[in-house]
């Protein structure tokens, strides 16, 4: 393998009967990959996440090409394989039940990632899509707190700014922006600004600039758009802090009737583009190409592909 590249959050559809073989398009003779893939979201509950979670660890385990990682030397050792190492995040913090002691029992399944809330307002905090930002809640602080504890990475995607800000002063653990891109290069609610940035960057934490295209541009999911984000951020907070995360959809159709089922999750930010379009993986594998094409150097591709997000888990996963 001459690369490495860590997506930080993809989605199956959330369904116990997902087929977790579009998972190996991430295969590529040149490049190993981790994946997190998403667990749930704000209309699930615990037990829909742990039924979620059951179903895609049996999978996992039953697939020859793919393989559970709980630790960062898992990690290693299933890309020096040849393999796909898979773990998994949370969309919002609904489906903990207001119950902190479900972060441990979700850590122990697998679950790296964590964000309070998804757009909008929970008992955790604001979300990017509400008028009025009243950040972090005490019951959001105690989340954040015990995500520390028990080794789950704390995300400020889908966060307001000012809840997203609270995270960053609170946290003892870097902070990340798993699939977000840069409101200075986009005006687009679900982008962070360039304080967000600046407040992540100096946890430790790393910002993960997205493959959607409605958060990269006018609905214009291509590498050349991604690596505006990309070079904007490692100018404004160094390299060391920008990743990469598709936020891709492998059931479009499933994502469009979401849109239809929920539609108090979302704004017309989302739809003012047509149907949204996404990176696909394979596009996504070529982007250290890309990037050496743009005069990057083999270090920093290194480091924006998977380095800096596997730095992160080193810091903050418990074995």
């Amino acid at each position: 393998m001459t690369s490495f590249l860590w997506d930080q959050h993809t989605c199956l559809p959330l369904t116990t009967d997902a087929n977790i073989e579009e998972l190996t398009r991430y295969r590529h003779r040149d490049v190993a990959a981790l994946v997190s893939v998403n667990a749930g979201y704000s209309p699930h509950r615990f037990s829909d996440t742990m039924a979620l979670l059951r179903h895609f660890r049996a999978a996992v385990t039953a697939h020859p090409d793919l393989e559970l990682a709980s630790s960062t030397a898992d990690v290693a050792a299933i890309v020096r394989a040849g393999q796909i190492a898979v773990v998994f995040d949370l969309e919002d913090s609904g489906p903990l039940d207001d119950n902190l002691d479900n972060l441990a029992t979700l850590a122990e399944m697998g679950l790296r990632t964590l964000l309070p809330t998804y757009n909008h307002a929970n008992r955790a905090g604001s979300g990017c899509l509400d008028t009025t930002d009243g950040g972090l809640t005490s019951w959001g602080r105690a989340v954040v707190t015990e995500m520390n504890n028990v080794g789950i990475v704390a995300d400020g995607s889908h966060c307001s700014v000012r809840t997203g800000l609270d995270m960053c002063e609170i946290s003892s653990k870097p902070v990340i922006y798993s699939h977000s891109c840069m409101r200075t290069v986009w005006d687009h609610p679900r982008n962070i600004t360039d304080e967000q940035a600046r407040a992540c960057a100096a946890t430790g934490g790393v910002i993960g600039i997205t493959g959607v295209g409605i958060f990269l541009g006018p609905n214009t999911p291509t590498l050349e758009a991604m690596t505006r984000h990309l070079e904007y951020a490692a100018d404004l907070v160094g390299i060391e802090h920008v990743g990469i995360s598709t936020d891709f959809s492998f059931d479009l159709a499933d994502f469009y009737d979401e849109l239809d089922r929920n539609p108090h999750l979302f704004d017309d930010s989302y739809t003012r583009w047509g149907p949204i379009q996404w990176m696909s993986p394979e596009t996504l594998l070529t982007l250290g190409q890309h990037l050496d094409g743009r005069g990057w150097t083999d270090d920093d591709i290194r480091a924006a592909l998977g380095g800096n997000f596997h730095r992160v888990a080193q810091q903050v996963w418990r074995t």
